[in-house]
């Protein structure tokens, strides 16, 4: 019997759509599931699982609906792509680098304060520039850059001011002194499918393909796909997006991304990357 699939999404998008494609030139029966028209009975662990088929690609753009609902599969026996503890620590900015520093893989000197007060204390230890960072979210939103004091006193009092729990845990990273441009590469299990430079739009530090970058193909040392193979390892595998920066003195892992999208590494790639998924989680499917 063919294993079947589904897709629980939010928003269909390019990544969605390819991935919806990419099973359906393999003759695989891939079920969209709309997570917004979901309910699910978490008492009774023994109902609504089968809808979801032998393997369910979690794609949801909101971090703690997937979160969420990938918890309540893996309870009713669903393998999820990725699994809950997966998409947990990597949607953590704060856990993630934990493990990463933990792992011995090179990362960002990063500092965790809980006050405005501390905070500050903190950055004049680490010195400026400096980069806080939202410990949840995604696609560059709330990073900013600290370029002196005036600047971090007047975000911080801007956190305070929003009232946010989430947004007084302050999570401050050196600023790393790079070319304009970062690395991306997605995995999938144990295999590096592709990897981009991401290019700062113009006016923007930061290198989002969201936020207008562009993407050019990259191609990696060794030293750097054995660092990015042992990081996506260290957060638990699975189909993962791995963020690294070139230092002066080598590369560093700022980053690694559970719902990780590729529609700008398939826009210069050759590499088939839906297909990989796809076939990935077929053959998690017959285990």
């Amino acid at each position: 019997m063919c294993p079947s699939l589904s897709l629980i999404y939010d928003r269909i998008r390019t990544e969605e759509k390819e991935l919806i494609n990419a099973a359906e030139k393999r003759g695989i029966y891939l079920r969209s599931i709309d997570a917004k028209d979901l309910h699910l009975t978490i008492t009774d662990p023994s109902s609504e699982g089968d809808i979801f088929g032998d393997v369910a690609l979690e794609r949801c753009v909101s971090y703690f609906r997937g979160l969420h609902i990938t918890a309540i599969l893996e309870s009713k026996g669903v393998r999820v792509i990725n699994r809950y503890s997966v998409a947990s620590l990597c949607g953590n900015k704060l856990l993630s680098s934990i493990m990463l520093a933990k792992c011995g893989i090179p990362t960002p000197k990063t500092v965790v304060a809980f006050t405005t007060e501390e905070a500050m204390r903190a950055l004049e230890e680490m010195g400026y520039p400096a980069v806080i960072k939202p410990v949840f979210g995604s696609w560059g939103r709330l990073i900013a850059p600290l370029k002196d004091r005036e600047t971090a006193q007047a975000i911080m009092e801007h956190r305070e001011d929003m009232g946010n729990p989430l947004y007084q845990i302050y999570y401050l990273q050196e600023m790393v002194d790079r070319p304009p441009r970062d690395i991306r590469t997605v995995v999938v299990g144990d295999e590096i499918v592709a990897s981009i430079y991401r290019y700062s739009a113009p006016d923007d530090w930061r290198t989002n393909i969201a936020r207008g970058g562009r993407a050019e193909v990259c191609s990696l040392n060794e030293r750097l796909r054995e660092m990015i193979l042992k990081a996506a390892s260290a957060v638990g595998g699975g189909v993962l997006g791995v963020d690294a920066m070139e230092t002066k003195s080598g590369e560093v892992i700022h980053e690694v991304n559970s719902t990780v999208e590729f529609k700008g590494a398939m826009s210069v790639s050759e590499v088939d990357i839906p297909g990989k998924i796809v076939e990935y989680a077929l053959n998690l499917a017959k285990k």
